[in-house]
C-alpha cells in the first residue's frame, strides 16, 4: 500500500509541481550554472543509488555529509532551498523509480561508516530510505549515527499509514530543521 502511495503521490507532484521544478532549474542554472545535484547513497539492502536533489553549496563543495560542509558554501539560492525544503523535490523522481520512498531513513553517503554500521546493526536498511521520517521532524541529522540509526529503527517498527501521513504532513508545514550544516 504504502509503494503505491508513493508511486501516485511521487507522479502527481512531479507533473503538478513541474512548473516550480522548472523554475528552481532556471534560476540554479544562474546561481550555480548546475542547478542538480546528484550523489551516490546507500540504499534499501545496501545497495547503491543515485540520488537527485537541487543543488544547495558551490559546485566545488567536497562530497560530505551536510553537518560536516560549511556554510559558507551554501549559496543564497541554496540558503532559500533548504530553507523551505524545495531542495529535496528532485527526489520525487527517485520515489517514483522505487529507489526510495516519501517516508524513510534518510539515505546516508558510503563514506559514513558509523552510521551504516549502526544502521546495519538494527536493520534500518531492510526498507527504502526516504525523504522525510521522525528523523527529520525530530531535528535530529547525521551528526549523531547511534540517535539517528535508533530512531530511524523506531519509525520502522512503528510505521503504519497513519503515521506515514504524520511524518508527510510535519514535513510539509514546518518541523524539523533539514540538515544542519556546521558554522
Amino acid at each position: 500500500m504504502i509503494r503505491l502511495l508513493d508511486f501516485v503521490f511521487s507522479l502527481l507532484g512531479l507533473v503538478c509541481g513541474s512548473p516550480v521544478l522548472l523554475a528552481i532549474y532556471l534560476i540554479g542554472l544562474a546561481d550555480t550554472g548546475s542547478p542538480l545535484f546528484r550523489q551516490e547513497r546507500v540504499g534499501r539492502n545496501k545497495k547503491a543509488f543515485v540520488l537527485v536533489k537541487f543543488r544547495t553549496m558551490s559546485v566545488d563543495t567536497a562530497s560530505v555529509a551536510s553537518h560536516l560542509a560549511s556554510t559558507s558554501s551554501i549559496t543564497k539560492l541554496g540558503a532559500f532551498l533548504r530553507r523551505t525544503k524545495l531542495d529535496e523535490l528532485p527526489q520525487l523522481w527517485n520515489v517514483l523509480k522505487g529507489d526510495m520512498s516519501l517516508v524513510g531513513p534518510r539515505p546516508g553517503l558510503f563514506n559514513q561508516e558509523e552510521l551504516i554500521k549502526e544502521r546495519d546493526a538494527k536493520s534500518v536498511f531492510t526498507v527504502r530510505p526516504g525523504i522525510t521520517g521522525l528523523a527529520q521532524v525530530s531535528n535530529i541529522d547525521m551528526s549523531t549515527p547511534l540517535l539517528l540509526a535508533e530512531t530511524d529503527a523506531k519509525m520502522i517498527q512503528n510505521m503504519s499509514l497513519k503515521n506515514y501521513f504524520i511524518y508527510i504532513l510535519k514535513t510539509v508545514t514546518g518541523s524539523g530543521s533539514g540538515d544542519r550544516v556546521k558554522n
